[in-house]
């Protein structure tokens, strides 16, 4: 792991409430810096059905609020319709409502990538997010913040390098999309709501996303590094990625990006050691990056399994928050037993 004292900064304190049996961030004072407070309100999120919108939903109830979910099927219930890829939202169904978190956007890792399949995963996200943004900026009574997906893919392939919030973007695919998906937000911002970014890294969670693909090869005693294995991965525990959302939501002074990453990112063949550790498997079969690029194509695999982002939550951090997981060791426990 790194050796950056920035890495070991996990004890500052914010409050925490119970989160469907675990820990989030707590309501808090109004009167203390940097700690989350939400007054009660509706919550409308994109995404919702997702791992981290589902897991979003339970953290909002119990702090008190109502997530009104953003669908494309017809408007049902206490929904609001959408349609990114036709132009069309409900605006009416966003007037008054307290804040808005944006999670949609087509997969990136579930096929593999051609152009118009890479098309697809950037149109989806700067589309939605414009479509969205410029609803909300016309809106006689907007939301006080939207909190706005993004990714550490932001920055690219940056070898050891430590990276924050002020680090410059990457030149590769993903490193443009993220940078077009972060700028479709201005409409939002000029129209004086806040925004935040949430860089988020590797969401490690049992109930679904890419971890229950990487625990595979490892069941059936195949796992091993990938490629050289120095490559750094930048993650973060299902629980802290939905308490820092919260956590934005409920300060008022935090705007721009964060990077939702544990503050100890480790390198490839760390989280392969790791992770066999944890299920008590060996990782003696390597997968050299020759093969992953004739598998799924050369630039995918740079991208998504070769690529080294050694982010901080240093923005984060300094705002209060206090992360439940820091280390991998716990956050895989943890992830394992949902899965169980």
């Amino acid at each position: 792991m790194g050796s950056d004292s920035r890495i070991q900064r996990t004890r500052r304190r914010v409050s925490a409430i119970d989160v469907g049996g675990s820990h989030a961030v707590h309501l808090g004072s109004r009167n203390r810096p940097g700690t989350a407070y939400l007054e009660s309100m509706d919550v409308v999120v994109t995404g919702s059905s997702g791992l981290i919108g589902t897991a979003l939903k339970g953290a909002l109830e119990k702090a008190g609020h109502r997530m009104v979910p953003m669908v494309r099927s017809q408007r049902s219930g206490d929904a609001i319709h959408w349609d990114p890829d036709g132009g069309e939202i409900d605006a009416g169904g966003l007037e008054g409502i307290g804040a808005v978190v944006h999670l949609a956007g087509e997969g990136i890792g579930n096929r593999r990538w051609n152009e118009a399949h890479k098309a697809k995963v950037k149109e989806s996200r700067q589309k939605g997010t414009s479509l969205l943004a410029q609803t909300l900026a016309k809106l006689d009574k907007g939301p006080k913040v939207l909190v706005s997906g993004s990714a550490v893919g932001y920055y690219g392939d940056r070898g050891d390098e430590v990276l924050t919030e002020s680090s410059r973007p990457g030149n590769d695919f993903l490193a443009g999309v993220c940078t077009a998906w972060e700028a479709a937000t201005a409409p939002a911002k000029e129209a004086g709501i806040r925004v935040a970014h949430t860089r988020t890294g590797i969401v490690l969670s049992g109930r679904g996303g890419v971890l229950p693909k990487m625990l595979l090869p490892f069941k059936f005693g195949a796992g091993g590094k990938l490629g050289s294995g120095r490559q750094w991965m930048s993650w973060i525990a299902l629980e802290d990625e939905v308490s820092a959302i919260v956590h934005l939501l409920g300060d008022d002074s935090l705007s721009g990006p964060f990077n939702l990453t544990s503050p100890n990112p480790v390198t490839n063949a760390e989280m392969t050691k790791a992770i066999g550790a944890a299920l008590h498997r060996p990782t003696l079969i390597p997968a050299p990056a020759f093969a992953l690029k004739t598998a799924l194509g050369a630039e995918m695999a740079e991208e998504l399994l070769l690529v080294s982002q050694r982010a901080l939550p240093t923005r984060l951090l300094d705002s209060g928050y206090t992360f439940r997981h820091p280390d991998l060791t716990d956050a895989l426990q943890v992830a394992l037993a949902e899965s169980s």
